[in-house]
């Protein structure tokens, strides 16, 4: 999955937004204000990172190599995942809705219904 591909699934999230409050080269993707997706814009192919439940987290890295620890991220609930090393787009874009889902699930009533969640 190519950068441009991966902010437009995330940009079309609802209450997406997308901020780059580390640095000028860290791109991060928020719901209502939480993160749940981030990645380098200069080094993409090193990996995107997205909040994964922690027993899922553990089984994705041992079943795809190109998903790992999550990069100075709590490893606990987050994943790094090399998305330009051959899995399939479409898994990806699962990940991305599990990662959007978990950080929704935890949002306010309020901010929930303004996001149809």
């Amino acid at each position: 999955m190519h950068i441009e591909a991966f902010r437009e699934y995330c940009m079309a999230k609802p209450g997406t937004t997308e901020e780059m409050p580390f640095d000028e080269d860290t791109l991060v993707f928020k719901v209502c204000g939480k993160m749940y997706a981030l990645c380098s814009i200069s080094e993409y192919e090193k990996g995107i990172a997205l909040k994964c439940d922690p027993e899922t987290a553990v089984a994705l890295r041992e079943k795809y190599s190109q998903v790992r620890p999550g990069y100075h991220m709590n490893k606990l609930h987050w994943n790094t995942i090399l998305p330009e090393a051959g899995l399939p787009d479409i898994l990806l874009y699962s990940w991305i809705d599990e990662s959007y889902r978990l950080v929704a699930l935890k949002l306010t009533k309020a901010q929930k219904q303004s996001i149809g969640f």
